[in-house]
């Protein structure tokens, strides 16, 4: 894929990687003896979707010394996903999580070991500006914002910095409320970062629980009054709706699924169509349409990126 940009990366994008251990067999995570291990992280699975339809992408994180580190670093390679600002910390170690098998469109059970983990520990000092400025968007999550002061200090210098820089910026609530110490912190600090983003990614549950709000209009005024150039509001298996500073709205409807299989993914899934479209320059409503469609097949898949599709398998679909 041939993107006109003097940018030596298209996307670039910050947080925790994981390994991620998923059931071999359906039921409660205590009776489960056999696993398949992957690897996990909001940011992560948007950086591998990007990276599958042919975008460059660079990775920003940090992993310990131990072989959950090399597992991931060795995934990164796979995905084609530059890894030069990935930091072995030997002071901390690589968190990992425990997931429940389904196949019934039912949640499933997550744990997660993830407390003190090295890329709880990003901070300003992880950010490059010469990296970061080689990147023409910039992709962020609440996740990685929920992880620490200093990770959520480095996300807000790397919003500040690549805004000023004239790049575009996408941010995704991606809301974690088990990670934050209370529903008001949460909400204060996401909103204070979501109002450096161009685009505002919120599923529709997210964006009433930060707004107040109850209809997806009034949550995507609440944004656009803050300088947000565009706001898509996931309305889960509806599609999504939108409204932009322009004044343009609509809805765009989803992809019917014949069976749902794993929904973890599938907003990660949404993220990649819509940025990976709008960088191509295409209108929003097409980018929407492709992310409909991208997280309908997440969901067709076990796994959190096993269904990311390529440059190929997506099609003109």
């Amino acid at each position: 894929m041939n993107l006109k940009t003097d940018a030596t990366l298209d996307v670039v994008t910050l947080g925790e990687a994981m390994a991620m251990f998923v059931a071999g067999e359906r039921g409660d995570l205590a009776s489960a003896t056999r696993f398949s291990k992957r690897a996990a992280g909001a940011e992560l699975n948007v950086a591998t979707g990007l990276a599958r339809l042919g975008l460059r992408v660079g990775w920003v994180s940090r992993v310990g010394d131990d072989s959950f580190g090399r597992f991931i670093c060795q995934q990164l390679d796979l995905e084609g996903i530059d890894r030069r600002q990935v930091t072995t910390d030997r002071r901390y170690p690589t968190g990992f999580q425990l997931k429940s098998s389904v196949d019934d469109g039912s949640d499933p059970q997550v744990e997660y070991f993830r407390k003190g983990s090295a890329a709880s520990h990003l901070s300003t000092d992880d950010f490059n500006p010469d990296y970061f400025g080689a990147a023409r968007h910039l992709h962020l999550s609440g996740v990685a914002a929920a992880l620490s002061d200093s990770s959520l200090a480095l996300v807000h210098h790397a919003a500040s910095e690549m805004k000023a820089a004239g790049r575009s910026l996408s941010f995704d609530p991606n809301l974690r409320p088990s990670l934050w110490s209370s529903e008001g912190v949460m909400v204060e600090r996401l909103n204070a970062l979501a109002q450096h983003a161009d685009w505002v990614l919120p599923g529709l549950a997210e964006g009433q629980i930060l707004t107040g709000y109850r209809q997806p209009e009034a949550i995507a005024d609440f944004y656009l009054a803050k300088g947000v150039k565009a706001v898509v509001i996931k309305t889960g298996s509806d599609g999504a709706w939108y409204k932009t500073a322009a004044g343009e709205r609509g809805h765009v409807a989803g992809f019917p699924v014949s069976k749902v299989v794993d929904t973890v993914g599938a907003g990660d899934g949404f993220a990649v169509g819509v940025i990976s479209a709008l960088l191509e320059g295409k209108a929003l409503p097409a980018a929407i349409r492709r992310g409909n469609k991208i997280g309908s097949l997440a969901i067709q898949a076990i796994g959190d990126s096993e269904g990311l599709p390529t440059r190929a398998a997506l099609g003109d679909f």
